[in-house]
C-alpha cells in the first residue's frame, strides 16, 4: 500500500476532489496547511507598504491506495493541480506497512 500526500493551491482544492473521486479513490483526508518551497513566501502591500507573507495558505490531501493503482492516483492528482505556475505544490509517496479498519478490526489492503 502506498500513501499520496499532495500539498496543492488552495484555489484547485474542488478540481483534485473530483478528479480524486471520479478516478475511484477509496477515500481522502483534506487539511488547511500554511508553507512555502523554494519560492521562499511572496511580497504583498498594504496601505502602501510593503511586507514579506512567508507562509502561504495550501492544501494538503492524504490517500493511502494499493501499489498497483499509486502511480494512476499521482497522475490524477497532478493533472487536476497543474496551473504551470510557481507554487503548485508536491506530491509525496511514502510505503504504508498495514492499516485497520477500527470498527471490524480489519487490516491490510481490505481495510482501505
Amino acid at each position: 500500500m502506498k500513501k499520496i500526500e499532495a500539498v496543492i493551491r488552495v484555489e484547485k482544492l474542488e478540481d483534485v476532489v473530483e478528479a480524486l473521486k471520479s478516478a475511484g479513490a477509496p477515500g481522502l483526508m483534506v487539511m488547511r496547511i500554511e508553507g512555502h518551497g523554494r519560492q521562499k513566501g511572496l511580497m504583498e502591500q498594504f496601505r502602501g507598504r510593503e511586507y514579506k507573507v512567508d507562509l502561504l495558505p495550501k492544501i494538503k490531501i492524504e490517500t493511502v491506495v494499493s501499489d498497483g493503482d499509486a502511480v494512476r492516483f499521482v497522475e490524477v492528482i497532478a493533472r487536476a493541480a497543474q496551473t504551470g505556475e510557481i507554487g503548485d505544490g508536491k506530491i509525496f509517496v511514502s510505503p504504508v506497512s498495514d492499516v485497520m479498519r477500527i470498527r471490524t478490526k480489519e487490516t491490510g489492503e481490505g481495510a482501505i
